[in-house]
């Protein structure tokens, strides 16, 4: 296995998905995404890491806020995460990320998948300025 060294915030995201592996292999699969969410904050508290949760990611058009998006965690204020509890990863899924990364102008989100034979995560990079 080669190991990336071009990818972005490398360091924080291994962190944050070994500390997310952790809490799969402690309490498995099948529960709600609002206990993966809260047994992640609880880890993410016992582990210093920086993270805020159910954030609020105004959208507005020529200054106006139109609405927002509320997203699971922003981590190291740079790193979006978004939970779900299924076994694909959907293009709904992965929209639904990229609009909370334009929203927020940030340049990376993890989609974290809780499936019924491990973690799946997909990185999704915003590359627009």
């Amino acid at each position: 296995m080669s190991i990336r060294n071009d990818l972005i915030y490398k360091d924080e995201c291994y962190k944050i998905i070994g500390l997310i592996f952790s809490i799969f292999n402690e309490i498995g699969y099948g529960h709600k995404e609002s206990f993966y969410q809260k047994a992640i904050a609880n880890i993410f508290s016992e582990n210093n890491i920086e993270f805020k949760e159910q954030l609020k990611a105004k959208v507005k058009h020529r200054g106006k806020e139109i609405g927002y998006y509320i997203f699971d965690f922003l981590v190291f204020d740079k790193i979006v995460i978004e939970l779900k509890s299924k076994n694909y990863f959907s293009k709904r899924d992965i929209d639904q990320l990229y609009s909370y990364l334009k929203a927020m102008n940030l340049k990376l989100g993890i989609l974290v998948y809780f499936t019924k034979e491990c973690v799946r995560y997909k990185r999704i990079v915003n590359l627009e300025d």
